[in-house]
């Protein structure tokens, strides 16, 4: 009797197996698909946008500035705002490019 009653205690505090990650692998897994693999395309699809900005093009910026490029460097663009008015920004303060004919309500 008493031995029946250690080896249910034995079996009880045994180290927990394979199945016991499963719930843990199943969530990353949809965390994966849900989080990190959106994320990765959308940073992805900006950087590509970032490459292809070219003078000439009307552009929005994160503070709400709209201009057309007149000048690129490496980090940097040259935006033309106003007739008299220029101002350079950070290339990676641009939110978007807009063709002349698009809305803002996106």
């Amino acid at each position: 009797m008493l031995n029946n009653q250690l080896i249910v205690l034995n079996t009880a505090n045994a180290a927990p197996g394979i199945g016991s990650f499963v719930p843990f692998i199943i969530l990353l897994a949809i965390m994966y698909v849900l989080i990190i693999r959106p994320q990765k395309r959308r940073e992805k699809e900006r950087n590509e946008m970032l490459d292809k900005i070219k003078t000439g093009d009307k552009v929005l910026l994160t503070s709400g500035i709209i201009g057309y490029i007149t000048n690129t460097k490496e980090d940097t663009i040259i935006i033309k705002i106003s007739d008299n008015t220029k101002v350079e920004a950070v290339r990676a303060s641009i939110s978007k490019v807009l063709l002349d004919n698009d809305s803002l309500k996106d």
